[in-house]
């Protein structure tokens, strides 16, 4: 499932290409025929982002509200526009551009109160401006549950993934399964100062990469890393790997369904 960089960065991008003109939207596929017939012609205000969401804003006709679950995407192009190829939701269509979306969780038309509705079910986003994380510590310090699921869990916390999640954990030494009263608020400060940081550099390359300077390949003497999400990560998808900082082979373990990573030695019990 994308993370929430990459639904900042596709925000920036639609407001670029689109906002502030009237667009061409259409459903090749039917399923959000009637919603784009209302839309259609009429002027794209605004997009924004907030956690793994994307809206995009029509003023007072509504919002269109897309999640792309697991399996959505967007295709992005130059015009002049080609023939729909596969399942398309929405076709957006501007001066320059055309973006297709297809498979997401979610393709809705929504007013102005149902938009709300789902931002105040969100915790704190790092990429959004005036986030207040203290919002994200008092669900923390208060649950059993484990610190992994909590940065998962998106009404704590908004925009972070299973890359992000594993990352930040191994960059500030946290035990994965440490429950969340256990943590110091000093290691969750320094954990959201960090979050900020990484999500801002992956929303301008459009990749996730955590590793520090001496631990890149060229200075390690190392192969890249290959693997479909880019960048250079210190744990995630590296099950039985060495660690890169201490060589011990990094753990797996499944939690709530998805694949949890660390390294015993560097994030110890």
């Amino acid at each position: 499932m994308p993370e929430g960089h990459t639904l900042h960065r596709l925000a920036r991008l639609h407001q670029r290409r689109y906002a502030g003109a009237p667009v061409t939207l259409s459903s090749p596929q039917g399923r959000f025929a009637r919603e784009a017939a209302k839309l259609d012609g009429q002027l794209f205000t605004s997009a924004e982002a907030y956690g793994k969401h994307l809206f995009h804003h029509y003023g007072p006709l509504g919002t269109v509200h897309v999640h792309l679950g697991l399996y959505g995407t967007f295709g992005e192009s130059p015009l002049p526009e080609t023939d729909p190829v596969g399942q398309v939701r929405m076709r957006l269509t501007g001066r320059t551009h055309w973006t297709d979306l297809r498979g997401p969780n979610r393709c809705e038309l929504l007013d102005a109160a149902q938009v709300d509705a789902i931002k105040a079910r969100l915790g704190p986003d790092p990429l959004r401006r005036g986030a207040k994380p203290d919002r994200a510590w008092e669900r923390i310090s208060r649950s059993r549950t484990s610190v992994a699921a909590l940065l998962m869990d998106q009404a704590v916390l908004a925009g972070v993934g299973n890359v992000y999640r594993a990352e930040v954990l191994f960059r500030h030494g946290v035990t994965p399964l440490l429950p969340g009263r256990a943590l110091d608020r000093g290691q969750w400060d320094e954990i959201w100062t960090d979050l900020v940081t990484l999500m801002r550099a992956g929303v301008r390359v459009g990749r996730i990469d955590t590793v520090a300077p001496e631990h890149l390949p060229a200075a390690m003497g190392r192969a890249p890393r290959e693997d479909r999400h880019g960048g250079e990560v210190y744990v995630y998808r590296r099950a039985g790997m060495p660690c890169l900082v201490c060589g011990t082979p990094v753990a797996h373990q499944t939690l709530a369904g998805r694949n949890l990573y660390w390294c015993p030695t560097c994030q110890p019990a």
